[in-house]
């Protein structure tokens, strides 16, 4: 004797009690391992976080979410035979996978946050740490009026380093200066000295932000945007330090004072510089956040631009 089968109905079909459009709708904090390849290399694993989301129409009652966990299980168990090397590239396969799941989408949206992790030396002991880095990669899938899919893809990262206040020191300064005249000594020697000795102010731990987007196939090192976002800020950090490293460490912060402006002006520079093979068209995002250590407040400065704007406000 058959089993008859039932058909459950479909309730996400219906139509809602209240019928407008949803901007996005979907799930958030699905974790995923994602093994990333490099060439020469041994690969990275990333314990990964996804939000993925499709547009739903005001027809629909709601959006059928089981999707979305059989698009990102089905684009990561092809990663297992096909080298992914790269994360945002990852995110566009959900996205279009998405809205070929979703007919009634117009947009889909794939949201993945990881840390990864970077090798790096002591200054003066070099002594070999490993330092952990915020990263995320997010892939924008559009409908047009056709079958055809634009994708819009962006990386960044957000990295840890240190500022030094140049407004206090130039006070610290001009005390020290008034300090050394009043006990009788020369000029010159003030000088030369002020040069040598870069005086006391107060430090921020700041966090340098960078995102890139582009469209189509363009390639964005991960590794670069570290490195520019590292050298912006008047010292990089590092988890490992000795007296000597310590010291050397401070001494660069204080040779190198940085307002969060100025930080967020010279990623904007590197930024132009270390990615000169991209189009005008990328859309880059840079931060920079001080957390004061003398104030209640942070810091905070941003500029979001095409790299043409940059690089035409740079060349003049």
């Amino acid at each position: 004797m058959e089993v008859p089968v039932v058909k459950l109905p479909d309730i996400q079909a219906d139509m809602p009690q209240i019928p407008i459009n949803l901007s996005r709708v979907g799930v958030t904090n699905v974790k995923k391992l994602v093994e990333v390849k490099r060439k020469d290399k041994r690969p990275i694993v990333l314990l990964s976080t996804f939000d993925i989301f499709v547009d739903l129409p005001s027809r629909l009652k709601g959006a059928n979410l089981s999707r979305n966990f059989e698009a990102v299980d089905e684009v990561l168990e092809k990663a297992i035979n096909m080298p992914v090397y790269e994360i945002e590239q990852l995110c566009s396969d959900v996205a279009q996978s998405l809205l070929v799941r979703h007919e009634y989408a117009t947009r889909a949206e794939v949201i993945l946050k990881s840390e990864y992790v970077v090798k790096r030396e002591s200054p003066s002991t070099k002594m070999e740490c490993q330092e952990v880095v915020d990263i995320f990669a997010e892939a924008t899938a559009l409908r047009d009026d056709g079958e055809n899919m634009i994708v819009k893809k962006l990386i960044g990262a957000e990295v840890i380093g240190m500022t030094a206040c140049p407004c206090a020191q130039e006070i610290m300064r001009d005390n020290a200066m008034n300090e050394l005249r009043s006990i009788g000594i020369e000029d010159i020697k003030i000088a030369e000295f002020l040069h040598r000795v870069p005086m006391a102010t107060h430090n921020q731990r700041g966090r340098g932000i960078i995102s890139i987007e582009v469209v189509g196939e363009d390639f964005v090192s991960l590794e670069r945007i570290i490195e520019i976002i590292e050298s912006s800020m008047s010292s990089s950090v590092v988890e490992l330090l000795k007296r000597a490293d310590e010291a050397m460490v401070v001494q660069r912060a204080h040779q190198n004072p940085k307002f969060v402006e100025d930080c967020v002006r010279t990623m904007a520079k590197n930024l132009v510089n270390g990615f000169s093979y991209l189009p005008d068209e990328a859309i880059v995002t840079i931060k920079q956040i001080n957390e004061e250590s003398i104030h209640r407040h942070n810091a905070f400065a941003e500029r979001v631009a095409t790299l043409g704007e940059l690089r035409s406000e740079i060349a003049q």
